[in-house]
């Protein structure tokens, strides 16, 4: 083709809007829901409404799930969008592939992915048409969903991803599966471990897995599956696992965690002693080192350089103290743990905080945000990380899965996160929320925790 890239693009960005027109198929969505009383949720970010917002006419929703490597290293996530207000459940997959790689340009594949691999589930059509090659070889994974037969025209696109360099991912993969002409071109084989019994699992590992073909094992929802998955040789993992912490034996909180809790603590209390948390922030010189490399990020902007940590206080004033404070003891407690859970609390904070103007709340939703999470990254029950902190009873209400009027602002947290979209559309008409308004504002929920981590 001679015309340039940016003209090729643009072509075939017109071409996915007049094929909106021709649906086959019925939509694919990832079907595990979020669990309201298990999946721990994290705080939101701030940021304000722009022209780039994702509130634009023809609203795009987009969520994704991660994908993680043996060390719970985040390798992609597979992207989950909604194209519209009444689209949920009754749009076919061509509209949802079509839907991904137009909200992938539009909002630039590196920002929704986070620089990561973008899993972008593939029908036949989308094959036949090569859509996928508007999104870049490199950062891109073409998820061949399970209603794709092996014909000879499926069995050509595959040959053509692969020549330009695309991964290939088979999505849902069974025993006695169809799909297994199309084995020979894949890199990833995903296996959902709830529709599979162990022993089919470990049929599959033996007979597919490979250096060339790694398998994916996909709906984890603990940790326990997670490290029996690992030891039956699977290299990537999917599902809700990650954020779950594991059974901690006895109720004491561990030593080296009880600083970051007590820091928490300071911070939650209506007034602070600024002699005494100054103290405290002395005694650890990772967070003292984080705080100050914050400060001096492109974030904030200042003009002078922040030389220590009262002068930072005296800058900063109590209120950005607070959200500083949090900000770096999440990023410093998590330092060994998975980087997403840092993300997805920033995130989800960010998106209580940004609502609670809208709301007219006055509780402090960035925190119920921020401490959804950290029961995971603290690695202690969420009970007994409340008992430490000096929280408002309708956050810790909500928290622990109880009736609170706070309640479903963090079920639509969750449910936004997911990219559980019927859900999410209920919990918003029930807080008078438009779905674009929940949208936009969980986008730039995640583009503040994106620049804010890139700061510690």
């Amino acid at each position: 083709m001679h015309c340039s890239r940016w003209n090729r693009k643009h072509q075939l960005v017109k071409l996915l809007f007049e094929e909106q027109r021709n649906p086959q198929l019925p939509l694919k969505f990832c079907h595990g829901n979020a669990d309201i009383k298990d999946v721990k949720p994290a705080p939101a970010l701030e940021k304000t409404t722009g022209p780039d917002s994702l509130a634009l006419p023809g609203q795009r929703f987009v969520a994704r799930q991660p994908i993680f490597d043996r060390v719970q290293k985040v390798f992609g996530y597979e992207l989950l969008f909604r194209n519209g207000v009444e689209d949920y459940f009754n749009a076919d997959p061509e509209l949802a592939c079509r839907s991904t790689l137009d909200s992938s340009l539009l909002f630039g594949i590196e920002t929704i992915c986070d620089h990561r691999r973008a899993f972008v589930n593939c029908t036949c059509e989308v094959l036949f048409k090569d859509l996928l090659t508007l999104l870049p070889p490199d950062q891109t994974v073409a998820e061949i969903l399970e209603t794709v037969e092996p014909e000879d025209r499926v069995i050509a696109a595959c040959k053509r991803l692969k020549a330009a360099g695309y991964m290939i991912a088979l999505d849902d993969f069974a025993p006695n599966d169809p799909r297994v002409p199309l084995c020979e071109f894949a890199d990833i084989i995903k296996v959902d471990v709830r529709a599979t019994r162990p022993e089919e699992r470990a049929g599959m590992m033996r007979r597919f897995a490979s250096p060339k073909c790694k398998m994916l094992a996909e709906k984890l929802e603990t940790p326990h599956e997670f490290f029996q998955a690992r030891n039956m040789g699977f290299v990537y993992f999917q599902g809700y696992f990650f954020c779950r912490p594991e059974m901690v034996v006895g109720r004491e909180v561990p030593s080296n965690r009880l600083h970051y809790i007590r820091l928490l603590e300071m911070v939650c209390r209506p007034e602070i002693d600024m002699r005494q948390l100054e103290k405290m922030l002395k005694q650890e010189a990772s967070i003292c080192y984080r705080l100050l490399r914050y400060l001096n990020s492109p974030l904030f902007g200042f003009s002078l350089e922040i030389k220590s940590v009262r002068h930072a206080m005296a800058v900063l004033g109590e209120r950005e103290m607070r959200r500083w404070i949090r900000l770096v003891v999440t990023v410093s407690a998590a330092e060994q743990k998975c980087s997403e859970l840092v993300l997805m609390g920033l995130a989800r904070g960010r998106f209580c905080e940004l609502l609670s103007t809208r709301l007219k709340l006055t509780s402090d939703l960035f925190l119920m945000g921020l401490l959804s999470i950290m029961d995971a990254i603290l690695e202690v029950a969420m009970d007994v990380l409340l008992q430490q902190l000096p929280v408002e009873r309708e956050t810790k209400a909500a928290l622990l899965g109880q009736e609170s009027s706070l309640r479903p602002l963090y079920r639509l947290m969750l449910a936004q996160e997911s990219g559980e979209w019927a859900q999410s559309s209920e919990l918003a008409k029930q807080l008078q929320l438009t779905d674009e308004e929940v949208a936009s504002t969980w986008w730039q929920a995640m583009q503040w925790a994106q620049e804010a981590t890139s700061g510690v």
